[in-house]
């Protein structure tokens, strides 16, 4: 039965993006202490790059301003690494998710006119329809693939050369955050328990 099959690779399909959505946030949860780090070594070095060496006790030691640098720079680098491999854990989530989304999508293709658009169109006083369910699938892709986009454009803007752009990085992305702020991944989750749910009362209620 095709919404029996369709029912089944919904809930297989929740049950990975709930442990996706686990990784992504713990990789989410990383970022705003590492670019509070990366904003305080920028005010740092701004500091460095004012302070008056040769008129201070500094001024003998000519090479330490641009040791300084140096390690400071290094230190830079070593933040912008750790960012660069919780993004890569961002991409994992992002392109598992999506694949699942694919693969539902393709099945509901292949089971349409077998189940007929009524049906996928169907909505009960508590449940969602099949297209609902849907069209949660697409929005959560959709919400990682996005959120991932804007999070590479970020790291892709930081340079040492723009410190006041570096000391900026935590409010910037405070507003990334702002613009993904509902919850589309639980939203759809529940969307899919109910429909699930619905499917599996209407499976083993009598004359089914």
């Amino acid at each position: 039965m095709a919404a029996a099959a369709l029912a089944a690779a919904l809930r297989e399909w929740a049950a990975a993006a709930a442990r996706q959505d686990a990784a992504w946030r713990a990789a989410m949860a990383a970022w705003a202490p590492l670019l509070g780090s990366l904003a305080g070594l920028a005010a740092q070095m701004r500091a460095a790059q004012r302070l008056a060496w040769r008129g201070s006790p500094l001024g003998p030691f000519g090479d330490l301003r641009a040791r300084l640098w140096r390690k400071q720079r290094g230190a830079a680098e070593a933040l912008l690494e750790q960012l660069g491999g919780r993004r890569a854990e961002l991409r994992a989530v992002r392109d598992a998710v999506g694949a699942g989304v694919a693969a539902v999508l393709r099945l509901y293709e292949e089971r349409a006119a077998e189940l007929g658009l009524a049906a996928a169109l169907r909505r009960g006083p508590r449940c969602p329809s099949l297209a609902d369910a849907l069209e949660g699938l697409q929005d959560v892709e959709r919400y990682y693939r996005q959120l991932y986009l804007e999070s590479k454009l970020l790291l892709l803007r930081i340079r040492c050369d723009s410190l006041a752009d570096m000391e900026a990085l935590p409010q910037s992305w405070e507003r990334i955050l702002a613009r993904y702020k509902e919850d589309v991944v639980q939203d759809t989750l529940l969307k899919i328990s109910l429909f699930v749910d619905n499917q599996r009362e209407l499976c083993c209620s009598p004359g089914s």
